[in-house]
């Protein structure tokens, strides 16, 4: 005989249900709740997957991982500063630079962070070098006193490649004069653009050597980083800084921009629990189905009971049944939510260009393609998720079959 006895009458009892063709219906309502509901919760996890992906490569394309900022004055010895930096195992690449903030005047004035950056250094910590959208970020050599801004920016000061902009230092200098700001002109030599409004609305880069004389300063104001594990970064910072001798200022990545992440982070957990919900609520149309089931086998119970079979394996019958139906709907479910979120971005595309319509207009958001981001971890938790439900849906139709006495079901066959 086929072991074990209730995996066989379950299967039977899935397979044979001519007799009552609502209970079949019942059950392909929740298989087929079951598989939208993991659809729907594997796509929208992917896409909160996707924006936070998007947003930590654009934040982190501009920002180091970590920076050491010498407290009140420059960095002595650099170089050699840079070397015991980059001896740290968990270090993929360092650079100084100086970093102030300064009035820009075009052809109208706007606010902006100057940042003093060494070209052959840059790319090791940020991606600016290909952010470009005109020049080059090898047009910042020391002496020429180029400017390259964010688009944004550019567009504040009303100034293009080869116009000139003056920077104004907070600084004021003494001359005959009288005290008058400090100022030099810049002319613009590229444009860069992020997507994101912090730069490419308020930052300018200079070369490092320009920005010392103009902040007259003897060397940079810190060595930003980039290291294997983002998540180290303050750690690691705080070790460098002790071996460099000198009292400098540690930050990461995070003190900055942790609440783009974080809120992220807590939508992503609100709708893991709204959507569970509503894997919950199909998962519990289970309990429906089975609990018909049971009425609709009183007699085939009765006989079970009367064979022998104890309450413990008629309850195995119904919770095995409930569990394949419920297991039918999750693999659906991940299979369809997994082919969906890998393919969602050009899915998005065809629809905006069959309709003709945009879900985020580039013009309103620093986001415009729908990102998505299949993380298999996440697929295995909302699995095991929609499982548990199912199991938990069967054992209330499963207890009530195993409470029926045969002599009531039987007295009227």
């Amino acid at each position: 005989m086929f072991r074990p006895l209730e995996l066989f009458i379950g299967l039977r009892y899935t397979r044979a249900k001519r007799r009552n063709h609502f209970i079949s219906f019942i059950s392909l309502v929740s298989i087929l709740g079951i598989a939208v509901g993991v659809t729907a919760l594997i796509t929208v996890i992917s896409v909160m997957n996707g924006f936070d992906k998007e947003l930590k490569d654009r934040i982190l394309g501009m920002v180091a991982h970590a920076t050491v900022e010498g407290v009140d004055e420059s960095v002595r010895e650099w170089p050699q500063a840079l070397k015991r930096a980059e001896t740290n195992p968990h270090v993929l690449g360092a650079a100084p630079y100086v970093e102030r903030e300064a009035m820009l005047q075009g052809e109208r004035v706007s606010g902006a962070i100057v940042r003093g950056v060494l070209p052959e250094y840059e790319p090791k910590v940020s991606e600016i070098d290909r952010k470009m959208v005109e020049g080059r970020l090898d047009d910042l050599k020391p002496g020429s006193f180029n400017i390259i801004l964010g688009r944004e920016l550019a567009m504040k000061l009303g100034v293009a490649v080869g116009d000139f902009a003056t920077v104004i230092t907070p600084e004021v200098s003494t001359s005959p004069m009288g005290i008058q700001p400090r100022f030099k002109r810049f002319k613009v030599s590229g444009i860069f653009e992020v997507g994101m409004q912090e730069y490419d609305g308020a930052l300018a880069v200079v070369a490092m050597k320009d920005a010392e004389t103009l902040y007259r300063l003897d060397g940079p104001t810190g060595i930003r980083l980039r290291l294997d594990d983002m998540f180290l970064a303050y750690s690691v910072a705080r070790d460098i800084s002790g071996e460099l001798g000198q009292s400098y200022r540690v930050s990461d990545w995070m003190q900055g921009h942790s609440n783009f992440f974080k809120a992220i982070a807590m939508e992503k957990k609100v709708m893991f629990l709204i959507l569970s919900l509503i894997v919950a609520v199909a998962a519990f149309n289970l309990v429906s189905t089975l609990v018909m089931l049971v009425t609709d086998k009183q007699a085939d119970i009765a006989i079970l009971r009367t064979l022998g079979q104890t309450p413990g394996s008629i309850m195995g019958v119904f919770m095995i049944q409930g569990v394949l139906v419920g297991t039918l709907g999750i693999a659906l479910g991940v299979g369809f939510g997994v082919m969906l979120a890998l393919n969602l971005t050009s899915i998005v595309h065809w629809i905006e260009q069959t309709l003709g319509v945009t879900f985020l207009s580039a013009d309103v958001y620093y986001i415009s393609e729908l990102p998505s981001d299949l993380i298999w971890s996440d697929v295995g938790w909302i699995t095991i998720t929609a499982f548990l439900f199912c199991i938990v849906a069967t054992l209330y139709p499963a207890w009530r079959a195993a409470r029926i006495e045969p002599a009531a079901a039987l007295r009227y066959e």
